[in-house]
């Protein structure tokens, strides 16, 4: 409050901060997506941001007979089925989409730098290689979720259900197979992901070619076309929905068809299947992660709800670093977090009749005893009902001069 005030009569206006933080839920559509590129020396293994097709085009694709690939047909997906932003990272064909961190970061290890990537692709690539970089990289990365691609000729689906491995060299010379030969891995079905943070699609799309001036029609994979529906829906609906029961924009048909029997089984075992139905088209038919059936995990909004909300509180938290840790830091950490997680139950995304059944916030003497403290750490324990599962999901909130962390517990 200012000391003096003008003497002469009249009204006076004074701005004072309530102190009053309000938390805002983060991005969760934001794509990136590696592969190789229609020109082959555009942006090399640098992660560009994209911001439409008409931009990827400029970008990534030459003026004169340009010719579709994987990861153009993917972006091209992505924006049309409603995605608005992504970032592309083109390596040289043939190369592995891991990368290396040194001497200078490429495939994979560039997305690393960059802290708003919420989906990860890497269109067309369905070996077992790819799969284990893209899991690899969002269980290292644990505010990213990734969507698989399977290989496009699946000549049995049976073999979906079986988790694949590498192929490994022949040192036996019995049956037909001479040494050295590679021996068929026993299944295509990536494998499981413990904390479900990646999903696959089956089984591919055939498209109109982005790049074609008669549109003839090509198979894609459907990771980019499901990054966009995943964008769609978070904007549509809210990142609680499942993107599922849509239809995919831009697919003309599907490269086979599953009965209902047949998809039974695949849903259990964490493939999700694209249909066409004749009433209602080419639908996205399933909403499972690969982690185990009995796991908490095993939907793909439950996770990605959980992502939204523990990264949003652990942006949001950050001012309490070098704060008096104390009774009063405590109560307002809990208001916080609190208010936001009442805004995210009115919006459907929360179990619950009341916000009592739906989430709890605490964080108190209990939770922050005298070595916490001295240890300069400040403890919020959350607890939330998502959507699906009646079950509480507990995270725990750290923050500290030495940085911030965010647990599953």
């Amino acid at each position: 409050m200012p000391s003096t005030y003008h003497t002469s009569p009249g009204v006076r206006v004074e701005e004072i901060p309530s102190g009053a933080r309000s938390i805002e839920a983060v991005g969760t559509s934001t794509a990136a997506f590696i592969g190789y590129a229609p020109l082959a020396s555009a942006h090399l293994n640098e992660a560009f941001a994209v911001n439409n097709w008409s931009q990827f085009v400029k970008e990534f694709v030459p003026a004169e007979n340009p010719v579709s690939t994987p990861l153009s047909n993917g972006v091209a997906g992505f924006f049309q089925n409603g995605g608005s932003r992504c970032y592309v990272v083109n390596i040289p064909k043939g190369d592995a989409i891991a990368g290396v961190p040194k001497p200078r970061r490429t495939g994979l290890k560039l997305l690393e730098e960059i802290d708003d990537i919420s989906i990860v692709a890497a269109p067309g690539y369905s070996d077992v290689y790819s799969h284990e970089a893209l899991q690899t990289h969002v269980e290292n990365n644990p505010y990213c979720f990734a969507i698989l691609d399977l290989p496009s000729d699946v000549r049995d689906i049976d073999l979906l259900k079986t988790v694949e491995s590498a192929q490994i060299p022949s040192t036996s010379k019995k049956g037909s197979g001479e040494e050295g030969e590679s021996v068929l891995p026993p299944g295509l079905r990536p494998r499981v992901s413990k904390d479900g943070r990646a999903a696959v699609y089956f089984p591919n799309l055939i498209i109109a070619d982005p790049l074609s001036a008669t549109s003839v029609p090509v198979e894609c994979s459907p990771s980019g076309f499901m990054a966009g529906v995943y964008a769609r829906t978070d904007k549509d609906r809210g990142v609680h929905k499942a993107p599922a029961n849509v239809s995919l924009r831009g697919a003309q048909a599907i490269k086979a068809m599953v009965t209902d029997a047949e998809q039974a089984d695949l849903n259990s075992a964490g493939i999700n299947v694209i249909r066409f139905f004749r009433r209602d088209g080419i639908l996205v038919w399933g909403a499972r992660t690969l982690a185990e059936e009995s796991s908490p995990w095993r939907y793909i909004n439950v996770r990605r709800l959980t992502i939204m909300l523990s990264l949003s509180m652990l942006r949001a938290s950050t001012w309490a670093v070098f704060e008096p840790n104390g009774i009063g830091l405590w109560k307002s950490i809990r208001f916080e977090i609190s208010n936001f997680l009442l805004r995210v139950w009115r919006d459907g995304a929360l179990m619950g009749a009341t916000p009592e059944e739906a989430f709890f916030v605490k964080c108190d003497a209990e939770t922050n005893p005298p070595e916490i403290v001295d240890a300069g750490q400040v403890i919020a324990v959350v607890g939330f009902a998502p959507s699906k599962p009646a079950e509480f999901v507990i995270i725990r909130i750290g923050q500290h001069a030495g940085g911030s962390s965010a647990e599953i517990i």
